[in-house]
Order: C-alpha cells, then structure tokens, then sequence
C-alpha cells in the first residue's frame, strides 16, 4: 500500500490528488518580493513552493518568510548538512536535500533525527548531474539507470536510519532518462511518493511541450504524487501549465475546461477572437465543468455535444447549447454576453 506524508496541512501520496508545486526565484533576502511571489503562485492553485536556502546568515529570513507564507514551504539544500538543521530550526515542514553529499554519515544521521523529531518531510533529489563515474559504470552506461542507483543509494542511507518519510524524486532534462529511473525506482519504491518533472526544459512553446511530453509520459504509468514544470519564466506560469497537463490527462481538475475547434473555410464564428474573452471566466466555472467554441454546426453542437455550455457558428447566427441542445440563438457580437447568462457559479 502507498505511504502518506505530511508538509503542514497537505497531505501527498496514497488518495490524494496529485499535488502541483513551484520554487520562488526571488531571493530569500527580499522578503517582499518572496511573499509577493508566493500569493501569485496561492492564487494559481499552488500547494507547495520550494524555496532556495544558500547560507545560514539567511536563517532568520526563512524563519520569517515560513511564518508568513500562506503555503507550505521547502527548503532547498545542497552540501551542507548545517543548512538543513537551519531550515528545520526555522519551521521548514519539509527540506530536499541530496543524501550523499550530506557529509559524514554522523552529519547525515543529525538531520534524520531532526527531521525525524519535528515530523519534517524529506526530498530526496538526484538528478542526471548528480550521477557518478561508478554508477554510470555499474548501469553498463545507461544513464537512466545510473540515475536510478543515484537516487536508490540515498534512499537506502535514510531507511538505514529509518527514516519514512520520504518523497523519492529522479529528475532529468532528457524524456528518455527520466522516464527509465523513474520506471525502475517505481519498481523498488513504489510505495513512497514520487515527484516528478523534467528539469531545465527551456521557456516559451518549447518548454512547455517539452514538460508536457515527459510528465505525461509518467503520469500514464501512474508515476508521480506531485509535479513541477520546470521553465525559465515566472513560477505562475508553472502551476498554469501543470494544471494544464493534468486536466488534459484527465487527472485532476481546476475550473472550468475549454475546448475548441481549429477552425476551417466553413466557420461562421471567429474562434480565435472568442476563446480569450473566456480564459477569465474559466477559473470562475465548477471544477471539470466543460465549454466549448465551435465555429461551424458541423463540429458544435454535435461534436461538442459532451460539453456543459457551447456556442458554434451557424448560416443563420450564433446558437448556444447546453449538454448538446441549442437554448438560443444570438448575433455575432452578443455571444460573450449569452454564454454567461447561461454560466453557472462555482461553489
């Protein structure tokens, strides 16, 4: 049966949704800027946001930004065993950290056991940088695998101090790789909760499909308890875009969805004037709640007849549906205004 951990009030694993996360790109020194940031991404849907803590004189920020948060947080450490203690001491509900680069195994077991007594998650994070010569090696090569013996060989440091609570993660900017470790860390792991994302996936188009691609590629196998989409551009659009994959895989809904047709010679409605006049109104709409935008009576309302609310283009003007059945007819210039008459509210 699949674990459950708890970061503050939320809870990942075994019967929860799949969770979707970010990482503040301000710097833990500009408090405001960091809160700021946070609220964007409270009012995106985001339920967890990791945060970068470089050095201890920052001790007192985390603690005050932890406070304050209106989010889970979780500190991001590397090397330095006394960063972790820091971040734990500040009230951090969960730090991710990377086992083997803790130091000593006496250093390691000092955060175990801190973690252990203050009920803190840890994310283990192994990603294609952290792979050695030996591992590479001991997988005859292939990097996949080798990033697997990674993250298996941290995992194996905090269950020999059993410790549980964990979030098994094995990330990598190649699809290929990633999917193969976190195919075979499933195998032996599959009961702690993984976080998955592609890591360094570019910005704009490019790293969107690129995200969209590898995530949903693990998601299908059932891989994966949260997500980060990984792009150089604001952390808001992250949480968009991973809500996005995840509502096209059918996996959790956030608001309304819209679906429209591509358009052809035929159309009688400008669909691609309509469709961003409704993008505000979507998150207003019932979780799951489907709208269309056809733009001829070929393709609406029969096509989109599965949809809760649509408008299509016909020869004689604009006709709203509702589950397939026209409910009225409109000019051109009165469609936004007819489809939120019949829009219902989100409880």
């Amino acid at each position: 049966m699949k674990r459950t951990v708890r970061i503050g009030p939320l809870t990942l694993g075994a019967g929860a949704p799949i969770r979707v996360e970010s990482m503040l790109k301000t710097r833990l020194d500009d408090t405001e800027s960091c809160l700021k940031q946070l609220a964007e991404l409270q009012s995106e849907g985001c339920e967890l946001v990791r945060v970068a803590f470089p050095k201890p004189e920052l001790k007192d920020r985390l603690r005050a930004l932890n406070a304050s948060s209106p989010l889970p947080l979780m500190a991001d450490i590397h090397f330095d065993p006394a960063l972790a203690v820091a971040a734990m001491e500040a009230g951090c509900p969960s730090i991710r950290i990377n086992p083997g680069n803790m130091g000593s195994p006496e250093r390691l077991a000092t955060v175990v056991d801190m973690a252990r007594e203050r009920r803190v998650v840890i994310r283990i994070g192994a990603n294609s940088g952290s792979v050695n010569d030996a591992q590479l090696w001991r997988a005859g090569g292939d990097r996949g695998a080798a990033l697997a013996l990674a993250v298996g060989e941290q995992m194996e440091m905090l269950l020999s101090l059993k410790f549980y609570d964990i979030i098994v993660s094995a990330k990598s900017t190649d699809l290929e790789e990633s999917l193969r470790a976190n195919v075979l860390l499933q195998r032996r792991y599959g009961d702690f909760p993984f976080h998955v994302g592609i890591t360094e996936s570019g910005s704009g188009l490019d790293g969107i499909v690129k995200s969209a691609c590898g995530l949903s590629r693990l998601l299908a196998l059932g891989i994966g308890d949260t997500v980060r989409v990984s792009l150089s551009q604001p952390p808001a659009d992250e949480v968009r875009t991973a809500y996005s994959i995840l509502r096209a895989l059918d996996l959790r809904q956030r608001g309304g969805r819209l679906i429209s047709c591509p358009t052809c010679g035929r159309r009688q409605l400008e669909v691609a004037a309509v469709v961003p006049q409704l993008a505000p109104i979507l998150e207003k709409l019932p979780d799951g709640y489907t709208l269309a935008v056809m733009g001829c009576e070929v393709n609406g309302p029969r096509e989109a007849r599965h949809a809760q609310l649509g408008v299509a283009g016909s020869p004689s003007g604009m006709v709203i549906f509702k589950d397939g059945k026209i409910v009225e007819r409109v000019e051109s210039g009165r469609v936004i205004e007819a489809l939120r008459r019949h829009l219902p509210k989100k409880s």
